[in-house]
């Protein structure tokens, strides 16, 4: 099944339900996966999927004309990471996926993050993104520059190193930049930093992290957590 378009771009839809407005993720063009319940998520986002894989545990397998791959139930890759690794193997470097973070088992958020580490070292940009949240991965050789603006009124920026130490990490135009800095997974150094400017840059020299911008966050009596 070839790219829909040259620049291999593909947006996965995972089962985490979903906003309409995460529509705004979508270009034209993109070649859209769903897995297994993640059919709903085209639904809310009105659009048709090119694949669907699943082993439809969470969904039914879906009566359509789409492709679809179904898994075993029982296997080592949840339906998202075997999506992954099916992209990967199509030539797809430019992934994002839409309802694969929050929802009521923080387990499969955990295993969102590593599917998102394994898509960064077999050399895709992955972008993770709900209504409040957007995580990508920061790895060697690729410089990540995070915006802030109207359109991404980020109140927070985080860094995390995920699997492993993280070295080399420099950070500008942010209120608490670093330099040639160890990150380590078991010390939150990275955690709620902020925009100094619009924009932000983050390398590493080794290593993978996890880079997490989130909007405010409030309390129930509605002040600022």
């Amino acid at each position: 099944m070839p790219p829909k378009n040259a620049e291999k771009r593909a947006v996965v839809l995972a089962a985490v339900p979903v906003e309409p407005a995460l529509a705004a993720y979508l270009r034209p063009g993109d070649f859209l996966l769903a897995c297994d319940a993640g059919v709903r998520n085209a639904a809310v986002l009105g659009v048709t999927p090119d694949l669907i894989i699943g082993d439809f545990d969470s969904a039914p397998r879906p009566d359509t004309a789409v492709p679809v791959i179904t898994l075993p139930t029982v296997k080592d890759d949840t339906d998202t990471h075997y999506a992954a690794r099916w992209l990967l193997e199509h030539g797809y470097r430019d992934i994002t996926l839409l309802g694969a973070l929050g929802g009521r088992r923080p387990e499969l958020t955990l295993a969102s993050y590593a599917t998102a580490l394994y898509l960064a070292r077999g050399g895709a940009r992955v972008l993770l993104a709900d209504a409040g949240c957007e995580v990508r991965c920061l790895v060697p050789g690729a410089p990540l520059t995070l915006r802030q603006d109207a359109a991404r009124p980020w109140a927070y920026f985080s860094l995390f190193a995920f699997g492993g130490a993280l070295e080399g990490v420099t950070i500008r135009g942010a209120k608490y930049p670093l330099q040639n800095a160890r990150l380590t997974p078991e010390y939150p150094l990275g955690v709620s930093n902020e925009f100094a400017a619009g924009t932000v840059t983050l390398r590493c020299t080794a290593g993978c992290g996890l880079v997490l911008c989130t909007r405010h966050s409030r309390t129930p009596d509605g002040a600022p957590a």
